[in-house]
């Protein structure tokens, strides 16, 4: 899962495997280590309790709630991506995005070509 952050918006990808594993499982979880017990760990999480798509920072930790009917839907359908916007306060925004992680087309060499989802723009197709 790759972590992407901008501004007011935070976006994970997936790999095929990390969708089905998100299927299964109802999360999955990256960490980075900085040394010592520096770390920052971020999660894609999902909670039938969840009405809409939202994150979190808590201690050391990004998450990312999704309903568990939408995360169902979206790990067993065509759909590229979840998005929404959180009200974070002062009329500000966080965006957040969810989406399938595709073959890189500029890039054959990527070690994760094998595990990412057909690029729609290209006829190459991983495997």
């Amino acid at each position: 899962m790759k972590l992407r952050i901008k501004g007011n918006s935070i976006r994970l990808r997936l790999l095929r495997s990390e969708v089905e594993q998100f299927a299964m499982a109802g999360q999955i979880s990256e960490e980075i280590e900085f040394g010592g017990t520096r770390y920052l760990r971020y999660s894609l999480v999902t909670s039938p309790a969840a009405e809409s798509i939202a994150a979190r920072f808590r201690g050391s930790e990004i998450s990312v709630v999704v309903p568990t009917a939408v995360a169902q839907k979206w790990a067993s359908n065509d759909q590229v991506g979840l998005e929404s916007e959180q009200a974070i306060g002062s009329g500000e925004t966080l965006k957040i995005l969810v989406e399938k992680d595709f073959v890189c087309i500029d890039h054959p060499d990527d070690p994760d070509r094998e595990d990412a989802f057909p690029n729609p723009a290209s006829e190459c197709k991983p495997g």
